[in-house]
């Protein structure tokens, strides 16, 4: 096991960055103020940064510049190296933009990542794991412990979430999607948008059901495959102007959100908030919303996830912490696919203005069909899934978190012919790599759980002790094991 050098003096940042790498690496720790005599113990301590101008380069993690020294029972991490994980996995780089682009977001240009072009690699969750092999190294035959990744044994995780954008007016988001598809020299595409949904017009023309139909599609998809996913859940009233910005376009009250949440809600999946665009600026619009949702899902949303992704990073999330939610789904690029935190995992939200961590968890999102095909102009739903394989085999080799959003209202009727049997084939994919899945609020649960877990010291034989979980439900739902490495298992 290691233990972390007592008596380093960090900045919060610095502080920041060495609990999330050592939280990523799975490292079991000493527990602070533990005796554990004997040469069983790797320290960890933190050293000097080898010039003062390499100070704030993250992207520098993406060429493996970790530079950490090994020595006989002792790994060194570089001072800087740790600020850099800051800066990416906590978004410090981007709370700290100014840029806007049409939407009021930061643009992806913004993420030091995107502006080195590695985007597509989880660099710190990579980091982590070159430090739990330097780990292994400075052991030099002594015992490693590491904690499991995953619940049941698995070596990786998947989570599915949905935006639930559209109930009612289906007929203009139809309207507006044949206009793209014409727009990006897609005729054909259109037509058969045009034809599908006359068809649904002569069943019905304000009422839900093709977006019923779309939500009821991806839920049996679920089912046949055993899988649980989150679901994110506008909760505000529409009206002309939110239409027009394609912001709240219906009340989560209404006869066909309520049927549509009673379906997601009695399979068993979970329910979060989709935060309108007017809760990016004002954290107190976060607890109206939430509260109208609790009054109609059976249920207390634990997540949130920005509707089009439209935050002020840092500000936003204040208000999310603010109104008592436990995590933040927010974090994935509108325009591309890939790793706006550099991580293929879920890390404690970082507050860059007030220097601090900060009660809410940030789940990253890594994929999302939208933003291929209304960024990029791909209208194949075969290359969606092609591209979402590729993130998830990132994650599966830092044995990470992948999380996918598919909208439900990817159907032919609504302007996406050929999407319904792709969302099935990509399920089946991800599912042949046999991930541990299930919903983001028993995600977050594991991991606050896992992160916790110290040990208390080492017995006779050379095992350890485990500190005992707090208590709390995901203590009596999770058992945390721990597994030994030898200088010859792969770490």
């Amino acid at each position: 096991m290691i233990r972390v050098d007592p008596e380093a003096v960090l900045s919060p940042e610095e502080d920041y960055g060495l609990a999330t790498l050592i939280d990523l690496a799975r490292l079991l720790a000493l527990e602070a103020g533990a005796r554990a005599e004997g040469e069983d113990i790797v320290r960890v301590t933190v050293t000097p940064s080898p010039t003062a101008d390499r100070v704030g380069e993250p992207s520098d993690l993406a060429r493996g510049q970790w530079a950490f020294a090994v020595r006989d029972g002792e790994v060194g991490i570089p001072r800087h190296l740790l600020a850099r994980v800051t800066a990416l996995a906590g978004a410090g780089a981007e709370q700290r933009s100014s840029a806007r682009d049409r939407h009021g977001r930061v643009p992806s240009s913004e993420n030091p990542l995107v502006a080195a072009g590695d985007f597509r690699d989880p660099v710190v969750s990579r980091c982590a794991a070159a430090l739990r092999a330097a780990v292994v190294q400075a052991a030099a035959g002594r015992p490693v412990w590491v904690l499991d990744p995953w619940p049941d044994g698995k070596r990786w995780c998947v989570a599915m979430t949905h935006d639930l954008d559209v109930v009612a007016w289906w007929p203009l988001a139809t309207g507006l999607r044949i206009a793209e598809l014409l727009a990006g020299g897609h005729p054909l595409r259109a037509a058969h948008v045009v034809g599908s949904a006359v068809l649904g017009t002569l069943a019905t023309v304000l009422d839900d059901a093709p977006v019923r139909h779309g939500v009821q599609g991806v839920l049996a998809v679920e089912a046949s495959l055993g899988l649980r996913s989150t679901w994110f859940v506008l909760a505000g009233t529409p009206g002309v102007a939110s239409l027009r910005a394609g912001d709240i376009t219906y009340r989560p009250e209404s006869r066909a959100a309520r049927r549509i949440l009673a379906s997601v809600w009695s399979s068993g999946h979970e329910i979060g908030l989709h935060g309108s665009f007017a809760t990016a600026e004002d954290g107190s619009v976060f607890a109206v919303q939430r509260s109208r949702l609790r009054a109609v899902s059976e249920g207390d949303p634990a997540g949130v996830r920005q509707h089009f992704l439209k935050m002020r990073p840092g500000l936003t999330q204040r208000g999310m912490a603010a109104a008592g939610f436990a995590y933040d789904a927010t974090y994935g690029f509108p325009d591309r696919n890939g790793f706006r935190l550099g991580v293929a995992d879920v890390v404690p939200a970082w507050d860059d203005r007030l220097r601090q961590t900060t009660s809410l968890d940030e789940i990253p999102l890594m994929w999302m069909d939208r933003a291929q095909s209304k960024y990029q102009g791909i209208e194949d739903p075969e290359h969606w899934v092609e591209d979402a394989l590729e993130t998830a085999r990132a994650c599966e080799s830092v044995e990470g978190l992948w999380v996918g959003l598919w909208h439900p209202n990817l159907t032919p009727a609504l302007g996406y012919p050929g999407a319904p049997p792709a969302y099935r084939r990509l399920l089946m994919a991800l599912m042949a790599r046999d991930p541990y899945v299930a919903t983001l609020d028993r995600i977050v649960a594991w991991r606050r759980l896992r992160r916790s877990v110290r040990a208390k010291g080492i017995t006779p034989d050379g095992g350890v002790v485990l500190t005992k979980p707090r208590s709390g439900a995901s203590a009596d739902v999770f058992r945390v094991s721990v597994r030994l490495l030898s200088p010859t298992t792969p770490p």
